[in-house]
């Protein structure tokens, strides 16, 4: 038995599907059927079910996939500790990213991890479902660490470092009846049409949650991803949105007001799953940024 084998198999079971897994090992789809059936060969037991369109589990492939994971994270623990003597850290590190991220500047701390750790190779992606996917697929094996948004209780199974935050202010229309104001009451923007994130996105879960604790209604009448491009929305006469405050500077045809009594507050954090053991990489990127941000840790 290999590792690699061991590899196939536990990105199949996590991806559900054997042409995801290929493209997320970098081989071809065949390759990862022939390793997966020479591993099933060799245990004498069928591990998955191919006979539906979604790749399952069978009873022994469920029984082995705790094992099969705990032994590839002894074999990363194992190659970290002779790396970190060595003087380097090595492997792959996959990040997660929102696709705004404002209150830290990405590049700067993606260029600065590369140059202290020139041996680790970065594979970064964003999950069009916003931090909630992010969550999920650290949950599934599928990153090592994410920047999220999350208010509100901690997921289950997730660590969080926060980082810091961001207060969401409401942005009219020049010619909107609130535009010459410096503030408002969350009650005056009851049954609103809104421009927003959609659902799963850190900052739309920070208004629904507020709009709820006020026993409010609003209307979503445009679902953006990228949260930047909000105020063009507005301002062009689309709804109102409430933004954080990293995309407001300098802005022509829009007012914006600070909500006076509503907790917007959007917070940033690197999130890692906490039911399995950080590689050397992660450990290091977890370091860097919250030198980056919070300076260094205490002690």
């Amino acid at each position: 038995m290999e590792l690699r084998q061991l590899e196939c198999f536990v990105t199949v079971a996590e991806e559900a599907n054997f042409t995801r897994a290929a493209t997320r090992l970098h081989i071809v789809q065949s390759a990862v059927s022939a390793t997966i059936k020479t591993l099933e060969r060799e245990l004498g037991a069928h591990l998955l079910d191919r006979n539906s369109k979604r790749v399952l589990l069978t009873d022994a492939g469920a029984a082995f996939l705790p094992r099969a994971r705990a032994t590839l994270d002894a074999a990363q623990e194992a190659a970290d500790a002779v790396a970190e003597i060595s003087g380097g850290v090595r492997g792959t590190l996959r990040l997660g990213m929102m696709t705004s991220v404002g209150l830290i500047d990405l590049p700067a701390l993606l260029g600065e991890f590369h140059r202290r750790h020139p041996g680790v190779l970065l594979q970064t992606s964003a999950a069009p479902s916003g931090s909630q996917g992010l969550v999920d697929a650290l949950r599934d094996r599928r990153l090592d660490l994410a920047f999220v948004s999350l208010p509100g209780p901690r997921p289950a199974g997730i660590t969080l470092i926060d980082l810091t935050a961001s207060v969401l202010d409401l942005v009219v229309p020049a010619d909107h009846a609130l535009a010459g104001r410096r503030s408002v009451r969350i009650a005056e923007l009851d049954g609103m049409a809104f421009v927003d994130s959609p659902v799963g996105y850190g900052n739309r879960s920070i208004v629904d949650r507020a709009f709820t604790a006020a026993s409010l209604s609003r209307r979503v009448a445009i679902e953006i991803t990228d949260i930047a491009t909000g105020v063009e929305f507005v301002r062009h006469g689309l709804g109102v949105a409430l933004l954080p405050r990293f995309v407001l500077g300098g802005l022509d045809g829009v007012g914006t007001l600070k909500v006076d009594d509503a907790d917007l507050d959007w917070p940033l954090s690197l999130a890692a799953p906490s039911n399995r053991p950080a590689s050397a990489a992660a450990r290091a990127m977890t370091v860097l940024a919250r030198a980056f941000l919070l300076g260094p840790a205490p002690g």
